[in-house]
């Protein structure tokens, strides 16, 4: 992080951030930047995360958790946000089992190891995130064919807006990805004895 904006200290969050940020310490091992950055401003950070979740969680709909990371991966590459491609391409390589393929995603997800649905939703997503103006009714159909609803159709582009602003704030304020995103999914998880 940048010394203009430094993250937040846990201490001195709200007790709701607090609680949240320990929660995704306890699941992750570490406290991944984004959530200390963003609590300096706490109502922004219960806004941004609250939609989040609502996009990111959800369970309703055709696209999966490794699809949707996978729409953040290559948007955010588009824009050349370093933290969202790291941390992001972290969780793409676990949800997709693939070692490869966030790595793949962000440097040219054309040449990417996906599915041609998968290539469908990120052509897409790649039209919302630099061409959004250009978009009309022949937009749809191709994501038609492959078993997209509206309704996932509208999450790709909420996805996609969603993390426009994610990685302007990243990279205006110098956000950093932990060191601990860069190995993730990258190795099988060594098993616990027992």
């Amino acid at each position: 992080m940048s010394e203009r904006y430094p993250l937040a200290e846990l201490k001195d969050l709200p007790d709701d951030i607090r609680a949240a940020v320990l929660d995704v310490q306890e699941k992750a091992g570490f406290v991944p930047n984004v959530f200390l950055a963003l609590a300096r401003r706490p109502a922004e950070w219960r806004a941004f995360f609250a939609y989040h979740d609502a996009l990111m969680l959800k369970e309703e709909g055709s696209l999966t958790k490794g699809d949707r990371e996978m729409i953040v991966t290559a948007t955010s590459a588009a824009n050349q946000c370093l933290y969202c491609v790291v941390a992001h391409g972290a969780l793409l390589r676990i949800y997709e089992k693939k070692p490869l393929v966030a790595d793949q995603v962000a440097v040219n997800w054309r040449k990417a190891d996906i599915t041609p649905r998968q290539r469908a939703m990120l052509e897409f997503a790649m039209k919302v995130c630099e061409r959004s103006h250009e978009l009309d009714e022949n937009d749809f159909p191709p994501l038609h064919a492959h078993g997209f609803s509206d309704d996932d159709i509208w999450d790709i582009a909420a996805i996609t807006a969603l993390f426009g602003l994610s990685n302007r704030m990243a990279s205006f304020s110098g956000m950093q990805p932990n060191p601990e995103f860069f190995l993730m999914g990258r190795l099988p998880r060594e098993k616990k004895p027992g």
